[in-house]
């Protein structure tokens, strides 16, 4: 699940963390870089467990208003299509998510307000009410409900933002990326897997995992020499001057560039251009763009660069 988009943003707030913390302990800091990635995949986890919560929220008002003292025909015999999803019953029994929440000791029983006023938006909706009021009965429709409400709803949800960040620091800048994964992942399910059904591992595979390391281990390491690099192709900037954020993000940029070779120049100088546009200051873009440019076409001249 955690891609290199998410380990490059990670990798470059834990070195900005790293040069701010006084005891600058490498092996500490990439501990807790690895611990940051596992909170990530936690946040996956819960934000499936998120569509199961809102279902038994549905299936609670349902029963709560057949207790009435006199309900009403429509209270007694409501419509069940929504708290009867097939999707969300498979999803509630996986045994994958059922474990996370057996270790990790987390649900959603703490933040009742939060799962009515996301219910109530839900039900609201034409999404909702085309829903319930087709005929069709079957298990993709049941799954391509939950696919656009989680696209409506629980993307770019700034309540749901402030409740996650209220629960984990490590939380912060994680959910958009987040987010995309558990879009796949009501994807892929499959009625006919059931309860086997297949969650996103941690890591696609190893290699990930140590493409991490290694780029924060290469980033530090090596950070007097990328940040020659940087100065060489600033000379008419006064570099104590240069956001420190541009400086972390193009020492990242080039530990990448110049230890992994498999990965194309024009991929490694994109992901880190749009990082600057999202985390630095307006003109961070183009100034990182341009610098990294400048870097990447000077070593290859001096023939200390030969990818493409």
């Amino acid at each position: 699940m955690i891609n290199r988009v998410l380990i490059r943003l990670k990798i470059i707030q834990l070195v900005y963390a790293y040069y701010q913390n006084g005891s600058k302990n490498l092996d500490s800091a990439e501990k807790e870089l690895l611990f940051s990635l596992s909170k990530a995949y936690d946040l996956y986890n819960y934000l499936l467990m998120l569509m199961v919560a809102v279902t038994n929220y549905a299936q609670k008002r349902i029963e709560a208003a057949k207790s009435k003292l006199i309900p009403s025909a429509e209270e007694l015999y409501p419509n069940m299509k929504f708290v009867e999803n097939k999707f969300i019953a498979q999803l509630e029994i996986n045994k994958q998510l059922c474990d996370f929440i057996s270790n990790q000791k987390r649900s959603w029983d703490n933040d009742g307000d939060f799962i009515k006023s996301l219910y109530e938006k839900i039900t609201a909706s034409d999404i909702y009410k085309d829903y319930m009021s087709s005929e069709e009965q079957s298990y993709e429709a049941d799954r391509e409900l939950w696919r656009k409400l989680y696209k409506t709803f629980v993307f770019n949800n700034e309540e749901l933002d402030a409740l996650l960040e209220e629960q984990s620091l490590y939380w912060n800048d994680d959910k958009e990326v987040v987010d995309t994964f558990v879009l796949k992942t009501i994807k892929r399910f499959d009625e006919k897997n059931g309860a086997n059904q297949s969650l996103l591992p941690e890591f696609k595979d190893e290699e990930d995992k140590d493409f991490a390391c290694r780029l924060f281990r290469r980033s530090i390491l090596n950070s007097d020499y990328y940040r020659h690099l940087i100065s060489e192709n600033t000379r008419n900037w006064d570099f104590d001057r240069v956001a420190f954020m541009d400086v972390i993000i193009m020492q990242c940029a080039l530990a990448e560039i110049l230890s992994f070779p498999n990965i194309p120049i024009s991929v490694s100088l994109n992901e880190y251009v749009d990082i600057a546009k999202m985390y630095s200051t307006a003109k961070s873009g183009a100034f990182v763009n341009g610098t990294l440019d400048g870097i990447v076409n000077q070593l290859k001249k001096d023939g200390k660069l030969m990818k493409n």
